[in-house]
């Protein structure tokens, strides 16, 4: 069993007033962690808001039924609550009801979806946390520092999700094709009712060719044949249901700095290799200083946000071609990094950026000091 660490998180605002809400891909860990933190407390109750008995009663609005399904329960946790039509207004019932006095921790699978229908209901009335893959950090914690060095090679072929990263090396593609379709057919498509599942895959296959890379919105839609601005809008939806995040382009003073350039990662190597049917090892691969390069962000990016770090994320870039992978700004300080695999390539920073922006440090992260990065 991997510890994680949006479970103690969890645990800490208990006793908070405010709702949690625990947003997360399909398959990343939710149940498990409303399992870890209730199964055997016996002031809890788990509700899977799929059962069709579960949900008509929630659907009801009636103080009468909620009150028997509670019981004298003092937690209550809703599992996939997205699919409780005006799951915000259900909330704020419960909260704003002098009858009601449980706290409820409610869980969904499609961020765009859960959060659309409990903003305007639920403002300032709950507390939102975000569930990744597992980290770099919950799994030296469960393997071993040794065992990530080891086996680093694995970690960015495979990804981290918690059904896979155990599983036998043979067996883990077919279960990364699987949940790869599983994860755009259940929470993209099905809840926006897109009329083209073909163009959204082959724009996510898109976009896993260029990580590391700028990414153009136009270039994009003439390859798909559709408007630029339902590229934007497809993109979008990808990165709400936690299939991808972007990086802006930093740019503060120069002139030939690029200014509204934007690169995407994905939060799971394994979900990007599966989508281009790739498995190869790295030795034999083309493409492993973008591997790299992903992996190293956004492990980074999950750090970040699960230990409530608020840093801004960029990468820079001049027209001439000066880069650097990653620039973290926070309280006025800049920290910047370039991810190589190659520990004997030699790199130094761009000295143009060293002159405008004064960075505090930098570091070149290869798998060599990788821990020195992400512990």
């Amino acid at each position: 069993m991997y510890k994680r660490k949006i479970d103690d998180i969890i645990a800490k605002y208990i006793g908070n007033k405010e709702f949690i809400i625990l947003f997360g891909a399909r398959q990343i860990g939710k149940t498990t962690t409303l399992n870890n933190l209730f199964s055997n407390n016996q002031d809890a109750l788990i509700f899977n808001c799929e059962r069709p008995e579960i949900l008509q009663i929630l659907e009801n609005f009636n103080i009468s039924e909620l009150k028997l399904l509670f019981g004298d329960k003092k937690i209550i946790a809703l599992d996939e609550a997205q699919c409780v039509p005006n799951i915000g207004k259900v909330l704020k019932l419960i909260y704003d009801s002098p009858e009601f006095t449980q706290k409820i921790i409610a869980t969904g699978s499609s961020s765009f979806d859960l959060s659309n229908k409990i903003n305007e209901p639920l403002t300032g009335r709950n507390l939102k946390f975000k569930m990744f893959p597992l980290s770099y950090q919950e799994i030296v914690e469960h393997k071993t520092w040794l065992w990530c060095k080891e086996n680093i090679d694995e970690l960015l072929i495979f990804g981290s999700y918690p059904g896979v990263i155990d599983k036998p090396i043979s067996e883990k593609p077919k279960y990364l094709s699987n949940l790869s379709s599983d994860y755009l057919f259940k929470d993209v498509l099905a809840l926006e009712n897109i009329k083209n599942p073909l163009v959204l895959r082959k724009l996510l296959q898109l976009l896993a060719w260029q990580i590391g890379s700028e990414v153009s919105m136009n270039e994009l839609a003439m390859q798909l044949g559709i408007s630029m601005k339902t590229v934007e809008k497809y993109i979008d939806l990808l990165e709400k249901s936690f299939v991808i995040f972007g990086l802006h382009s930093f740019s503060r003073n120069m002139r030939n700095e690029l200014k509204k350039s934007r690169k995407y990662y994905f939060f799971d190597l394994g979900i990007r290799n599966a989508l281009i049917n790739n498995f190869s090892g790295l030795s034999s691969r083309t493409d492993k200083g973008a591997i790299w390069e992903n992996f190293c962000i956004s492990e980074r990016y999950k750090n970040n946000e699960t230990s409530s770090i608020l840093k801004n994320m960029y990468f820079w870039r001049t027209y001439d071609g000066a880069e650097i992978d990653l620039v973290e700004e926070k309280d006025g300080n800049i920290e910047c990094f370039e991810f190589k695999i190659s520990a004997k390539r030699k790199t130094a920073f761009p000295q143009s950026f060293e002159e405008a922006y004064k960075p505090k440090s930098n570091l070149i992260v290869s798998p060599e000091n990788v821990h020195e990065f992400l512990l």
